[in-house]
């Protein structure tokens, strides 16, 4: 079973897990791109139980565009956030695929909010698309 570590930018806080994702997927929506400051975010999400947090972190909670909640985890001295819990999806923890700085990470399943895609990203061909 393989084992990554994502962190901040300052390495005060950390996410360990074990296991590959069971879902990585990129988000076109605004707020993702707000929060990432780049056209889109990636996250892989992963079984809570396979997800080791270290160190503290401060909390932003948001509410979609569907109404549901998302509380994004950050570091509060470097703000690079880590892992975020979904509403309704408590099983999982969702961890920005940039924390992992692992190039050789896998790609994206899943495509979401593409009619708020920048008009030169392409997904891969093979991801799921929803508009």
């Amino acid at each position: 079973m393989s084992t990554r570590l994502a962190s901040c930018s300052c390495g005060q806080l950390a996410a360990r897990v074990s296991g590959d994702p069971v879902r990585v997927s990129i988000c076109h929506c605004l707020a993702c791109q707000r929060r990432t400051g780049s056209v889109f975010g990636q996250q892989a999400r992963f079984p809570r139980q396979n997800v080791t947090i270290a160190g503290q972190s401060k909390r932003y909670t948001r509410v979609g565009d569907e109404g549901t909640r998302a509380t994004f985890h950050f570091c509060p001295q470097c703000g690079a956030t880590v892992y975020y819990e979904a509403e309704g999806q408590e099983e999982w923890l969702a961890i920005p695929v940039g924390a992992f700085a692992d190039p050789g990470f896998p790609s994206p399943t899943v495509s979401v909010y593409e009619e708020r895609m920048h008009r030169w990203v392409v997904p891969p061909p093979e991801a799921e698309h929803i508009p």
